[in-house]
């Protein structure tokens, strides 16, 4: 399976895919194609680029967002008002399909200025379900 060109030098894959056709990813982060978080300070950008970058590794796989299964998404916020904004972003950017989701709020996450990951896990041609 092919990688696709995330992020430069990433110690991992970011994708795997199972004989049975089960995809699971890395944590998508808000990296632009250098490397480097975008948007600091701004949950709602950071959430957008996830999500985009989430999708690139599914469609390195044969997945899409429809074949996604679960979700988790991580936060670094001060309020719970700072995960309902990137939930709704990312719920936004799945539609229309709706698979489970965690939804976490955590201290602090890998990069520097990093305030949001995203996991999935998929089945090829399951259509989510």
């Amino acid at each position: 399976m092919a990688q696709p060109d995330l992020y430069p030098g990433a110690p991992y894959d970011y994708a795997a895919v199972t004989a049975s056709g089960t995809v699971f990813t890395a944590g998508a982060c808000p990296l632009d194609a250098h490397g480097r978080v975008v948007s600091p300070g701004d949950h709602e950008a950071q959430a957008r680029a996830a999500v985009a970058n989430l999708i690139t590794a599914l469609e390195s796989t044969g997945a899409t967002a429809a074949d996604l299964v679960k979700t988790t998404v991580y936060v670094v916020g001060r309020e719970r008002e700072d995960l309902v904004r990137v939930w709704r972003v990312v719920e936004a950017a799945l539609a229309p399909a709706r698979p489970p989701s965690t939804l976490l709020g955590v201290s602090f996450l890998g990069y520097p200025d990093q305030l949001v990951e995203i996991e999935g896990v998929a089945s090829i041609g399951s259509g989510g379900r």
